[in-house]
C-alpha cells in the first residue's frame, strides 16, 4: 500500500470545516440578513396575512418548540393535510427544526389511502386544515396503529360558512394555540448528519399500496439550491403557489425560497382571477404547476386577465405542453419551461434547457424542441438511458427504446420498510424511473412511455391498475383495461375499455358510478368504451392498441 499523500495526512473532518448540509440553514441565515423582508402573504375573504423572515424564523421555532414539548423529536413523523397556506410553510421548516419527519399527504387521495399512509410512516401528529377534516376523520377511524395527536388548523382567512359543506375541526387543539406553546427562541435541532431523513412522500401506488419514499437533508439543500439555478431566481423573487406543497415538498421550493429571500404567495385552489390578480398585484416572478395551471390562466376570460409590466416564468412537469398553449402563455406574459422528475428525485432534476437558436425554428420543429424532457439539473449527477436487460446506454439517436435512469445525491434514501423495492429501483447502482425514453444526439433526453401505466391529470399520478382493480370487482366486467386519454384541460384523464360478462348490461354512467364508490373522483374514468380487448396470444391486453384507440376517440370530432 502507497503512503498516504499529503493531502491525506493531518486534514481530517472536525466541527469547524464540516458541517451536514441541511436547508434548515437557509431560513436562519435569511431572517438574520433581511429580517424585515416579506417572507409569506396569505389573503381570503375575512383577513390578510404577513409574516417578515424574521416572524416566519421565529413561528419555525415555535413549532419546533411545541412539537419538542410534546414528545415529538429524531425519527418521528408529522403529517400535514394542509393546502398552500402558511401552516405548510411552516411546517417545512418547524418539522425538521424538532428532529422530525415531514409527511406532506395528497389532499385529494381518499380515506384508505391516507389512513394507509399514517399507519405506514407512523405519524405521530397531524395538521389538519379545516376544509378537510372529513376525509381525516375517516381516515383515523380505519387507522389500524395508534392515533396521531390531531392539530387544528382554521385558517383566519376564509369564510367557512361560505363553504358548503364545511365540517368543523375535531382535533386536540388549533394549530395557533400551539404556536403559542412554543420558545421563538428555540434551539433548534441540527440534523446528526446530512443522510438524516427529512421528508416522507407517498407515490401513488402503481401496484397495490402506496409507497413512502424518503428525503434526506442533504438531497433536500442540493434540489432547493438546484431550483435557484435552473429558474434563475435572483435575490428577492416573488413566487406564487400553484403548485400544491404536498407535491414533492412542493418540488423543494419552500426552502429554495429562503435561499434567496423570495417571498411566498399563498393560493388555496387554483382559480383563474385568483391567480391573476395575485400576479399582478403582487408582482409575481416565478410559478410552477401541472398543465392544467396554464390551461387556468390561458383560458380565463379576458375581463379576467390582468396586464403585466414583466416576464412571470413558469415551470411546468408532465405531459410536454402544445405549441398553441405556449403562444398563449407567452401573449400573456409567461415564459414556459418544461421540466421532468419524479418523488424519487425530489421533483424536478431535469429541464428542456432552451437554447435561443431554437428561437427561430418553424413552430412544429420549434414544438419538438419543446416536447423533449431535456437534460440534468447541475445538482444531478448523472442522466442517461440504458437497456435495462443489459445495462448498457442505448444509441443517442432519438430511436432507440431505454430506460431512464439517473444516479446523484438528490435521489431518495428508498422506500420506507420496503427493502425489496428500494433493491429493486437501486439495481446496479442506478436509480430506475421506469420510463421509457430516447437519448437524442444531443444529450437531451426525451420520454416515450410509461412502463408502469401512470396516468398524470392535473399533475396527479393515477395508476390504471388500481382503477382496472376497481372496475373488476364488479360481477358485470369480464376484463378492463385503463389507458390515459389525452385531455386539453387536464393534460390526461383514465379511459376504460371494458368487456362484459355474457348476457350482462351496463351503460357508461353506471360504470363511472362504481368507479366513484371505490375511487377517489379524480382517479375514476371519464370515458368508457364496451367490447372486446384485445389480447395476445398468451391473453394478456394489448394496451399499445388501447392508448391508440384512446388517442382516435380523444382527437375525433364531437358529434
Amino acid at each position: 500500500m502507497s503512503a498516504p499523500s499529503i493531502y491525506e495526512r493531518d486534514l481530517d473532518k472536525n466541527p469547524a470545516n464540516h458541517q451536514p448540509l441541511t436547508p434548515l440553514n437557509f431560513l436562519a441565515r435569511t431572517a438574520e440578513t433581511f429580517p424585515e423582508h416579506p417572507a409569506i402573504l396569505h389573503a381570503g375573504a375575512r383577513a390578510k396575512q404577513r409574516w417578515t423572515y424574521a416572524e416566519y424564523y421565529a413561528d419555525a421555532r415555535r413549532l419546533a418548540s411545541a412539537l419538542a414539548a410534546r414528545g415529538i423529536g429524531r425519527g418521528d413523523t408529522v403529517a400535514a393535510m394542509l393546502l398552500n397556506t402558511p401552516p405548510m410553510l411552516l411546517a417545512h421548516f418547524g418539522v425538521p427544526m424538532a428532529g422530525a419527519v415531514l409527511n406532506c399527504l395528497n389532499v385529494r387521495l381518499d380515506a384508505r389511502i391516507i389512513a394507509f399512509s399514517l399507519d405506514h410512516g407512523e405519524a405521530k401528529a397531524i395538521l389538519v386544515e379545516r376544509e378537510l377534516a372529513t376525509v381525516v376523520r375517516e381516515a383515523l377511524a380505519l387507522m389500524e396503529g395508534p392515533r396521531p395527536l390531531v392539530i387544528d388548523y382554521v385558517d383566519p382567512t376564509v369564510d367557512y360558512a361560505a363553504i358548503e359543506g364545511a365540517p368543523d375541526p375535531f382535533g386536540e387543539l388549533e394549530f395557533a394555540e400551539l404556536l403559542a406553546e412554543g420558545d421563538p427562541a428555540f434551539d433548534w435541532v441540527r440534523p446528526l448528519d446530512e443522510w438524516d431523513a427529512i421528508a416522507l412522500n407517498y407515490t401513488s401506488g402503481t401496484t397495490g399500496d402506496p409507497k413512502g419514499v424518503v428525503f434526506h437533508h442533504r438531497g433536500a439543500y442540493l434540489l432547493a439550491t438546484g431550483n435557484v439555478v435552473t429558474t434563475g431566481m435572483t435575490k428577492h423573487p416573488v413566487y406564487l403557489w400553484t403548485l400544491p406543497m404536498f407535491h414533492c415538498n412542493g418540488w423543494c421550493f419552500p426552502w429554495s425560497l429562503a435561499i434567496v429571500a423570495g417571498t411566498h404567495v399563498c393560493l388555496r385552489a387554483v382559480r383563474d382571477a385568483a391567480i391573476w390578480d395575485a400576479v399582478a398585484d403582487h408582482e409575481v416572478t416565478h410559478m410552477c404547476g401541472a398543465p392544467i395551471v396554464m390551461a387556468v390562466i390561458s383560458g380565463a376570460a379576458d375581463a379576467i386577465k390582468r396586464p403585466l409590466d414583466r416576464v412571470v416564468e413558469f415551470f411546468t412537469a408532465g405531459a410536454p405542453p402544445p405549441e398553441a398553449v405556449l403562444a398563449t402563455m407567452a401573449a400573456g406574459g409567461f415564459n414556459v419551461t418544461h421540466l421532468y422528475g419524479l418523488t424519487e428525485s425530489y421533483g424536478p432534476a431535469v429541464v428542456n434547457d432552451w437554447k435561443a437558436s431554437w428561437d427561430a425554428l418553424d413552430p412544429g420543429p420549434r414544438a419538438a424542441m419543446k416536447a423533449r424532457q431535456g437534460v440534468r439539473y447541475q445538482a444531478l449527477e448523472q442522466l442517461t438511458v440504458m437497456d435495462p436487460e443489459t445495462m448498457t446506454e442505448v444509441a443517442a439517436d432519438g430511436e432507440t427504446l431505454g430506460e431512464v435512469m439517473m444516479r446523484g445525491n438528490v435521489i431518495m434514501k428508498g422506500y420506507l420498510k420496503n427493502p425489496a423495492a428500494t433493491q429493486r429501483a437501486f439495481a446496479q447502482g442506478w436509480f430506475h424511473t421506469g420510463d421509457l425514453g430516447v437519448m437524442h444526439p444531443d444529450g437531451y433526453v426525451q420520454l416515450k412511455d410509461r412502463s408502469k401505466d401512470i396516468i398524470i391529470s392535473g399533475g396527479e399520478n393515477i395508476s390504471s391498475i388500481e382503477v382496472e382493480d376497481a372496475l373488476y370487482k364488479h360481477p358485470a366486467i369480464a376484463a378492463a383495461a385503463v389507458v390515459a386519454m389525452p385531455h386539453g384541460k387536464w393534460g390526461e384523464t383514465p379511459c376504460a375499455f371494458v368487456e362484459l360478462r355474457a348476457g350482462q348490461e351496463l351503460s357508461a354512467e353506471e360504470v363511472i358510478a362504481w368507479s366513484r364508490e371505490q375511487l377517489a373522483h379524480f382517479k375514476c374514468p371519464r370515458h368508457v368504451v364496451f367490447g372486446e380487448l384485445p389480447k395476445t396470444s398468451t391473453g394478456k391486453i394489448q394496451k399499445f392498441k388501447l392508448r391508440e384507440r384512446a388517442r382516435g376517440l380523444a382527437s375525433a370530432p364531437s358529434e
